[in-house]
């Protein structure tokens, strides 16, 4: 049976560390929530490291980890399942949610808030003392395994409050903040992740903190640790840093011309 349930997860097992800097306790409080069987709730802009964190805290739990990219279409039987026809006749497909419930997985709910609210009710049984999930269409009541957790992420900043989770919703995790590194911090995630010259990454960064002061004076978000990661990952490749940036920086984050303009004033006060 136990060989079974690991040929089950093996694709959804992490084998080597995924690197991750610290910048607080939040691998002691994942770690100890994890213990308790609490769900987490991970809030903060797009590519701060939300997702490498989740990768890292599986790989350092040896659990396997199962990820959902949630968006407005998904529905209730995207997550748990759903009968399915094929060459012997009705069989049933456990979706993402159901299946890592019953096997003990982590499962990661990217932008959770993208999905429909009715979507999102069907993971309430699981986030409380209850920890079931009940399979309606099957008949099945299932109980989650003991090393299950569900954990969930969002960007608060920018979703519309239409978009925002519900009360009842939140209540059921404990939540963590992230946010953008201190600039040490993120001089070495980028020089890491892309092996450029740390001096080189300072720029990318300064660049990075000057974008980031004009959020909501002309820019919905500012520039993330993954487009630097991108941005260093070019130059790394030879490309000269001013067109690397213009690539990598500016021109996937606005479409205004005046706010391109004022980025392209920046990159070259640096480059």
């Amino acid at each position: 049976m136990n060989e079974t349930l690991n040929d089950l997860t093996q694709p959804f097992r992490i084998a080597s560390e995924p690197w991750y800097r610290p910048v607080a306790d939040e691998i002691a409080l994942f770690e100890a929530a994890h213990a308790a069987r609490m769900p987490v709730m991970l809030k903060g802009p797009t590519g701060c490291g939300k997702t490498r964190f989740v990768e890292h805290m599986a790989w350092r739990l040896g659990k396997p980890l199962v990820t959902v990219a949630c968006n407005e279409d998904m529905t209730a039987s995207d997550l748990v399942g759903r009968f399915l026809l094929d060459a012997a006749g009705t069989r049933w497909q456990d979706g993402p949610l159901t299946f890592a419930a019953r096997h003990g997985a982590i499962c990661y709910l990217d932008e959770v808030v993208e999905a429909r609210q009715d979507t999102t009710i069907a993971i309430h049984p699981l986030t409380d003392n209850r920890r079931i999930l009940p399979l309606e269409k099957k008949g099945e009541l299932l109980r989650a395994h003991p090393d299950f957790q569900l954990v969930i992420s969002y960007n608060p900043g920018y979703q519309a409050l239409m978009k925002d989770l519900k009360q009842s919703t939140k209540q059921r995790f404990g939540a963590l903040d992230f946010t953008w590194p201190d600039h040490g911090v993120e001089v070495e995630i980028v020089a890491h992740e892309t092996g450029i010259d740390p001096a080189l990454a300072e720029k990318l960064v300064a660049i990075a903190e000057r974008a980031r002061n004009l959020k909501g004076h002309g820019l919905d978000e500012g520039i993330s640790t993954r487009m630097l990661v991108h941005a260093g990952g070019l130059i790394a490749q030879g490309v000269a840093p001013l067109a690397a940036c213009r690539m990598a920086l500016v021109r996937p984050i606005t479409d205004d011309p005046d706010m391109r303009d004022a980025l392209d004033a920046a990159v070259t006060t640096y480059f």
